[in-house]
């Protein structure tokens, strides 16, 4: 899954350990997530929409 999460992340002067922080994950999910390694669960796609006050369609989309 493709995702703009680097983007927002950049737009909100945030770096993965802050990211991470606020999302009570590892910075090591982070990057994982950053580079399309691995997809986040729902429950934190949620909380990465709410936090950034987009939708979730926003940060993610389905690779084509």
């Amino acid at each position: 899954m493709k995702n703009k999460l680097k983007v927002l992340r950049a737009m909100h002067d945030l770096t993965q350990e802050g990211l991470a922080r606020e999302l009570g994950v590892t910075r090591q999910t982070i990057i994982a997530i950053e580079r399309n390694k691995y997809d986040p669960s729902l429950s934190l796609a949620f909380k990465m929409a709410q936090f950034f006050q987009v939708k979730i369609e926003e940060i993610f989309s389905p690779e084509e």
